[in-house]
């Protein structure tokens, strides 16, 4: 009997991400997917575009539906979601034609032993978010060289420098809205006339699993309703380990 295939992991050298880095830096979102799309060979297969379905998700995935509706598109399903993220994830497929949706869940023998009562949240966020969410993408991406993210640099600290192409735990890591502030996504949504979450109207600007998720202020940061009163700011996919 075969063991388990081994890790896919990115084909591009240091070098090659800052040549990347710098031909990209003032180029365009659509630029950077299309080069994704078109150029597979060069970072070893498909680069996945793994996406919350949330406040500010509709861009890209509007954005690559319109190069390769074919492409691939991870869901991560935690099953803590607000019913009105399933939706609006199903309504995103349908309107976009997305063709190469895969939802991913956690080991429901695992989370039933780990999390029996569904409250593992409010004693360990961090504890959750890693079985609910990063063990269950690090194992799909197993066979992917590599992750497209919504992330932006205006965001947080920790997001202020982060560079369009990176590595992270030997994976390809590419952020084609680093350059985006909140206005360039609201432009971009009301110029292509995009369906926004239906939770963004009641003060939900960034939008992540239901118990640890609220709407924010008039003046707050739009990531002030994550994990709220907690010194918390990452769900756990975007903390380089290496």
């Amino acid at each position: 009997m075969s063991g388990p295939l081994e890790a896919k992991v990115s084909q591009l050298s240091e070098d090659e991400l800052a040549a990347l880095n710098a031909d990209f830096e003032g180029k365009s979102p659509q630029a950077i997917l299309q080069w994704l799309s078109d150029h597979q060979d060069r970072t070893g297969g498909p680069v996945p575009l793994v996406s919350s379905f949330g406040a500010d998700s509709v861009v890209l995935l509007h954005l690559m539906s319109g190069i390769n509706a074919g492409y691939p598109i991870l869901f991560v399903d935690t099953r803590k979601h607000f019913d009105e993220t399933l939706a609006y994830r199903d309504q995103i497929e349908t309107q976009f034609g997305l063709t190469n949706l895969r939802s991913i869940s956690p080991d429901p023998a695992k989370l039933k032993a780990a999390d029996p009562f569904g409250a593992l949240w409010m004693r360990d966020a961090d504890a959750c978010c890693d079985m609910r969410k990063t063990v269950p993408l690090d194992l799909a991406m197993d066979g992917y060289v590599g992750w497209i993210t919504g992330r932006k640099r205006y965001q947080t600290a920790e997001r202020a420098t982060m560079a369009i192409f990176e590595h992270d735990k030997g994976k390809l890591k590419v952020n084609p809205l680093a350059n985006w502030l909140a206005k360039d996504v609201a432009d971009y949504v009301s110029n292509h006339s995009l369906p926004g979450h239906p939770l963004i109207p009641k003060g939900f600007l960034s939008i992540g699993c239901a118990p640890c998720t609220s709407p924010v202020k008039e003046g707050e940061d739009a990531r002030a309703g994550r994990w709220k009163g907690q010194d918390k700011t990452e769900c756990g996919l975007h903390v380089a380990k290496g």
